[in-house]
């Protein structure tokens, strides 16, 4: 028997018109302000997905045995945003020939994954890796594309942590369009 947290993502998106998108991405906190600059992005969300843990707090994800990812749920608007453009900001986020890890983050809850709502999304992210793969020719890229399954978000505090100045107090804009350097911290 499936525990409620490997049930497919069922919330609704944050209004009407828009759609969602899932991405692990390493922490989610650089990742979800690079999501946030994103014209066409309306709101983000930190938290844990592709687990088996019911209701996971960060303490629980961080021994890497709930199966949780970190990741970012995206509120989009497909008019102003295609999901390409998603795709695109995530794969250059990340260096998706390294398994569980991204940078100095390590674990398996820091693995890259994209997690598709829907059959259009989920031939799109194949298309794209396949796309990347043709840089990579002599490494294999490990992203998992799998179902978005339930989202847990994370605790308050993780999120917008690095536009709400993070562990230093130094504030980073989420200004649509900014290009200022992300800079993650705890």
């Amino acid at each position: 028997m499936s525990s409620p947290a490997e049930s497919l993502d069922l919330d609704p998106a944050a209004e009407p018109r828009l759609q969602l998108a899932q991405f692990a991405a390493g922490c989610f906190w650089g990742a979800e302000l690079a999501f946030q600059r994103l014209g066409g992005v309306v709101r983000t969300e930190v938290g844990y997905t592709q687990g088996h843990l019911p209701d996971p707090t960060y303490k629980d994800v961080c021994t890497g045995a709930t199966g949780h990812a970190e990741a970012v749920r995206v509120h989009y608007d497909p008019d102003l945003c295609p999901y390409t453009s998603l795709l695109g900001l995530f794969w250059s986020r990340i260096d998706p020939t390294t398994l569980n890890r991204q940078g100095n983050d390590v674990g398996t809850q820091y693995r890259s994954g994209i997690y598709y709502y829907n059959e259009e999304q989920a031939k799109l992210a194949k298309e794209s890796l396949e796309a990347k793969q043709e840089g990579f020719k002599d490494q294999k890229i490990v992203t998992e594309i799998l179902p978005a399954k339930k989202f847990y978000r994370a605790e308050e505090y993780h999120q917008q942590y690095l536009e709400k100045g993070g562990g230093r107090g130094s504030k980073q804009s989420a200004e649509k369009g900014c290009t200022d350097p992300i800079r993650c911290y705890g």
